[in-house]
């Protein structure tokens, strides 16, 4: 296991650039100053949580190398803590477990043409004509059962992205879209409770999928989207996934389309495939990502 020496360097090289608070202050002087470096960190207190998050996750993938990986090595071990404590340094080492990762991805997907025939898994839920209507008419539902469970989940108070209420919310029995100027983002409750940050450019392949590409059997699948709306990745809000509408309040047709189209018959496959790890997404779709 890694020591608690060990633990301490890897620390100190990640964080040691981040501003800490002064020693000797009260309890709601520490919380006051906490909140003003969050405000005024570049892009604010979701970028300021968001790269939190993206040390400490190097945290863990350093000290697990250190265990069972090439960082058992203790020079290898002392080269990885000099080059996580510059910016560019963690940069060069988080495109490295990029790359391997898309290594370990490639193999998988090869696996996984080798041991079976391509299958399509069955979508991951009906939609409730009712509850499609009610979004098209534009009638939010407010925040209900699937809201709470996500909200009172640990990332998401981490991230806090419901530290403010959003505009409006549509709740459905797979889960709900938070509405807010110009965007709709989708919360999946099979994808939240898998983890989120794992399904990010899997739905979006699962767009991609469905609306510029061929499916493997060569049938064009690739239902019209309106002009002016466009597809997000779900990081900034940590959501599945992100439509953005051009005009605030979005065009009817536009919401039409996303409650006849996108949450009836889309959603429910694009979400399935994500969810699936044995689905074998094509290459020419998850690049674009």
């Amino acid at each position: 296991m890694a020591s608690d020496l060990d633990t301490v360097r890897v620390l100190r090289a990640l964080f040691n650039d981040l501003p800490r608070a002064p020693q000797g202050l009260s309890h709601e002087a520490t919380m006051d100053w906490i909140r003003r470096t969050m405000t005024d960190y570049p892009g604010g207190d979701l970028a300021y949580t968001l790269e939190h998050i993206t040390r400490n996750s190097l945290l863990d993938i350093v000290l697990r190398l250190r265990e069972d990986g090439h960082l058992k090595d203790d020079a290898a071990f002392d080269q990885a803590v000099e080059q996580l404590s510059t910016p560019e340094g963690r940069k060069t080492f988080m495109d490295w477990v990029i790359n391997a990762q898309k290594s370990v991805d490639a193999t998988a997907r090869l696996l996984n043409r080798a041991k079976r025939a391509w299958s399509e898994p069955e979508p991951l839920f009906v939609a409730d004509p009712v509850a499609v209507n009610r979004f098209i008419d534009d009638r939010p539902t407010g925040p209900g059962a699937m809201f709470t469970e996500f909200s009172m989940r640990d990332d998401a108070r981490e991230v806090g992205v419901f530290d403010t209420e959003p505009d409006a919310v549509h709740e459905f029995d797979w889960g709900f879209i938070a509405e807010e100027p110009g965007a709709w983002n989708i919360y999946v409750a099979e994808i939240w409770r898998k983890g989120t940050v794992g399904h990010f450019d899997r739905m979006l392949g699962a767009w991609r999928l469905e609306t510029t590409h061929a499916l493997p059997e060569g049938q064009l699948h690739a239902p019209h989207v309106p002009p002016g709306l466009t597809e997000d990745i779900g990081i900034t809000r940590f959501c599945a996934f992100t439509l953005h509408a051009k005009t605030n309040p979005a065009d009817p047709d536009v919401r039409r389309w996303v409650g006849e189209v996108f949450i009836t018959h889309m959603l429910p496959v694009m979400a399935a495939r994500a969810l699936d790890e044995n689905y074998d997404f094509p290459a020419r779709v998850m690049e674009l990502n």
